[in-house]
């Protein structure tokens, strides 16, 4: 077994130079969730040439692709890849790094397919991380139906096995008032604008009796059009989050009858737009990450403590279908926060490729591991199976 690794390890570092070229390449030409058309092509052309069989919009999703290689039957394991960019500030959460990691990983084995355990690898695009759902598409496509184990990693300031998830469920408001002259006779106009303000004021007195571990956040998306206008349609954005969905959900009640109260007092109308799928939160598998971590310290990485961070991603709706993990890799110098512009110029320094390249490592030992071992895929589903 440890010469099989070792080859997939000199596989990644001969892949170096060419996973360096395309991160740097998806980086550079930032798409944002369902856009992600040339970062998705040269991902799939790049597996293509490596010997896996590649299918472009799997689940109906024009940017999501499966690349497979088969060496017989056995368990199937995936490995998952993210490439969308945040509105403005590009690749500001690394994930031009997880997707060359994710294929690079799957090349490294690719690259040692003779030798390989008999099942199935799968390295899965998974679009619109940031916002648009795309692994929840994906679940109700059947891409992961029949998959026994997933991983992926993330982009962080440092190495961690696992981080808790907060679910997220996102809503918008919209209100509808009157416009009328603001100066001669602002008597007549209904004030859409003020019931967006009194909406954040009443979320702002919520957040008092709010549990340590519920987040809620939220952004002016319409304004008015000009200031001497009374707004006729004001609208706004929120992000609810917690940690249990049971809670998050009383939360985003609770958010929902923040912006119904402030439609009243102002004698507005509110529309109600609940917006893409919800997240899950991130449901742990100590089986796939005791793995990990020992093939992350045969590469080299050392493993910190997790900090108090809470953000929310769709690969917890994945945990919750099958075992699934996503430890956070070290790109970024420590103390760098994630969706910053610090963090963006950071996805293409020589630690990112550091990162990556043993990141990619370790999900290649990692996937040869329970290959090799289909009883520890079934230990992993028993895990799943017994944690609530």
């Amino acid at each position: 077994m440890s010469a099989v690794k070792d080859l997939i390890g000199q596989a990644v570092d001969r892949l170096g130079d060419e996973l360096e070229a395309l991160s740097r390449q998806i980086h550079d030409n930032p798409e944002l969730a369902y856009q992600e058309v040339k970062a998705a092509g040269w991902l799939s052309d790049f597996l293509a040439q490596q010997g896996f069989k590649v299918e472009r919009g799997v689940a109906g999703v024009e940017t999501a692709f499966r690349g497979t290689i088969e060496t017989g039957q056995g368990p199937t394991i995936a490995i998952l890849c993210e490439y969308d960019a945040l509105p403005q500030i590009g690749h500001a959460c690394g994930h031009n790094v997880i997707a060359t990691a994710g294929a690079g990983a799957g090349a490294a084995l690719a690259a040692v397919r003779e030798r390989l355990p008999k099942g199935r690898i799968q390295v899965i695009g998974t679009p619109a991380e940031e916002g648009g759902g795309g692994k929840v598409k994906l679940i109700q496509g059947g891409v992961f139906r029949d998959v026994d184990a997933a991983m992926m990693i993330h982009g962080f300031d440092r190495w961690i096995l696992h981080q808790d998830l907060l679910g997220i469920v996102r809503v918008g408001f919209e209100f509808s008032g009157k416009a009328a002259h603001a100066s001669a006779d602002p008597w007549e106009g209904v004030n859409a604008l003020d019931a967006v303000i009194q909406t954040f004021n009443n979320v702002s007195m919520l957040r008092q009796q709010m549990r340590p571990d519920a987040r809620i956040h939220g952004i002016v998306t319409h304004g008015g059009a000009a200031p001497n206008i009374i707004p006729e349609m004001a609208a706004c954005t929120f992000y609810v989050r917690a940690a249990k969905l049971d809670y998050m959900w009383e939360l985003h009640r609770r958010v929902v009858a923040c912006a119904e109260g402030a439609a009243r007092a102002t004698g507005c109308t509110l529309s109600t737009i609940d917006k893409e799928a919800p997240y899950e939160p991130l449901k742990r598998n100590d089986t796939l990450l005791d793995l990990f971590r020992a093939n992350m310290q045969a590469v080299g990485a050392q493993e910190l403590p997790a900090p108090d961070r809470l953000g929310s991603s769709d690969i917890g709706n994945v945990s919750q279908v099958i075992p699934a993990i996503q430890p956070m890799v070290q790109i970024a110098p420590s103390g760098t926060p994630i969706h910053s512009r610090a963090f963006e110029a950071a996805a293409v320094t020589p630690l990112a490729r550091q990162g990556m390249c043993q990141a990619a490592k370790t999900m290649a030992m990692t996937t040869y591991d329970l290959l090799a071992d289909p009883g520890l895929v079934k230990r992993a589903r028993a895990e799943f199976d017994a944690r609530t």
